[in-house]
C-alpha cells in the first residue's frame, strides 16, 4: 500500500469511524427498491418518498399489487417516476416468482432487474450479504478522479476495477461508504470544503 492510498484510508477513517448507507429500509426488498430509486436523486428525498411509500405498502405484496399509478403519485418527487413506478412493480413480480419475494445473493439475477445496474448490485449485496465490492456513483467518480485514483476519463467501469486493484479487498465496502459521505458533505461537485482537507496535496482540483 503506498503513501497514497494510506493517507487516503487514514483521513476517511478520521472523519468517518462507521460509515453505513444514509437510504433509510426495513428489509431487503426496500433496500433494493431504495437504491433503484436513488439514481440520479439524492438520498434524502428518496428517503422521503420511501418512507411513505414502504408505510402504504407494508408487504412486498402488497407492493405488487399496488398500480403503477399509485406508486407513480407517491415517488413523483424522485424524477422519472413513470418509469420507476414500472420498474417496482416488475421487481417485485420477479422476486415474488423466482425467490418468494427474497431478495437472493445473486449478481446475475439483480443486475437483470429493471432499473438495478451494477452499482445498485454492488450496493444491495454489499450490505445484505456482506459481498465485498465497490460501488462507483457520482461520489466515488468524482473524488477517484480528484485524488488522481483514476484518469479523468475513466468510466465507471474502469473506475471500480482501479479501486479493486488499488486497494485491499476487506476495506472495499468501507472505502465506499467513506467516499460517498466524502463527496456528500465535503469534497462536493460545486464549492468543496477544502479548508483543513489533508488530501489536498493529492488533489488535482486544488490549485492553492
Amino acid at each position: 500500500m503506498n503513501n497514497k492510498i494510506k493517507d487516503i484510508h487514514g483521513y476517511l477513517d478520521e472523519l468517518y469511524i462507521n460509515p453505513k448507507c444514509e437510504l433509510l429500509f426495513n428489509n431487503d426488498y426496500e433496500l433494493l427498491i431504495a437504491v433503484m430509486l436513488s439514481a440520479q436523486c439524492t438520498d434524502k428525498r428518496v428517503n422521503m418518498v420511501t418512507r411513505d411509500l414502504f408505510s402504504k405498502y407494508t408487504t412486498i405484496y402488497e407492493l405488487n399489487n399496488a398500480s403503477s399509478s399509485e406508486i407513480s403519485n407517491i415517488i413523483r418527487p424522485v424524477g422519472t417516476f413513470n418509469k420507476k413506478s414500472k420498474f417496482i412493480k416488475e421487481i417485485c413480480s420477479s422476486l415474488i416468482e423466482n425467490y418468494s419475494g427474497i431478495v437472493p445473493n445473486n449478481r446475475k439475477y439483480l443486475e437483470s432487474l429493471p432499473g438495478v445496474g451494477r452499482k445498485t448490485t454492488n450496493v444491495v449485496l454489499g450490505i445484505l450479504y456482506n459481498v465485498p465490492s465497490i460501488a462507483v456513483d457520482t461520489h466515488v467518480a468524482r473524488i477517484s478522479k480528484r485524488l488522481g485514483l483514476v484518469n479523468k476519463n475513466d468510466d465507471v467501469d474502469i473506475i471500480e476495477k482501479k479501486l479493486m486493484k488499488r486497494i485491499d479487498k476487506d476495506k472495499w465496502l468501507r472505502i465506499h461508504y467513506q467516499m460517498v459521505l466524502f463527496g456528500r458533505y465535503k469534497c462536493k461537485a460545486q464549492a468543496p470544503l477544502c479548508e483543513g482537507c489533508k488530501l489536498k496535496q493529492y488533489c488535482k482540483a486544488n490549485k492553492s
